[in-house]
This record gives C-alpha cells, sequence and structure tokens, in this order.
C-alpha cells in the first residue's frame, strides 16, 4: 500500500501542483489556461502536469486540437480511504492504551 501512496504523497507535496489540482477539480483545463490561474510558467505546469499523472491524479483528454486535463477523484478517494484506515489503526491503538491507563491502580 505504502509503495502505491508515496508517488501521491510526493506529488501532492508541491503547493504548485496541489494548486494545479484544487483549479482541474473545478474544470478540465489545458496547460496553457492553467498557467493564467497558477502563477508559474507554461512549461512549469506541463513538467507538474506529469508528476500529477504519473502519481495517477490527472488524465488528459484530447478536445479537437488542445489537450486539457482532468482530475481523477476515483484516486483521490483511494487515498482517502487509505488514510481513513490508517487513522482508524492509530484510534484503536490509542483507546487500547487510553484502557490500559484507566484499569491500572491509583498510586
Amino acid at each position: 500500500m505504502t509503495a502505491t501512496l508515496a508517488p501521491v504523497f510526493a506529488a501532492l507535496a508541491d503547493d504548485t501542483r496541489w494548486a494545479i489540482l484544487a483549479e482541474l477539480g473545478r474544470a478540465d483545463l489545458s496547460a496553457s489556461a492553467l498557467a493564467t490561474v497558477v502563477p508559474v510558467t507554461r512549461q512549469a505546469i506541463a513538467k507538474h502536469l506529469t508528476v500529477l499523472a504519473e502519481a495517477g491524479l490527472v488524465e488528459p483528454v484530447r478536445v479537437g486540437r488542445e489537450v486539457r486535463y482532468r482530475a481523477l477523484g476515483s484516486r483521490l478517494n483511494q487515498t482517502a480511504r487509505a488514510l481513513e484506515r490508517i487513522g482508524a489503526e492509530w484510534d484503536r491503538r490509542l483507546s487500547t492504551i487510553a484502557s490500559i491507563a484507566e484499569s491500572l491502580p491509583d498510586d
């Protein structure tokens, strides 16, 4: 599981990629269109889109002669479910520790 999540977290760790993904959550956009709303060059946008695509977070969609990018909710949902499982396991562990601590005699 960690091997499949590592590229997602690496991709999301960059503020620019996070901003790109947020914009693509609102609408499918080309690299040129993204460059008008995210303060980096079109070439930088293209590099960031490659990282996001390799992590499975976006996909290119051809619309006529233009290539637009679309956010992939399924990958984000899969990541959220994995984090939920990790959180539930920690909750279980903390509950066990609390139970043990509460059962100890007061000194």
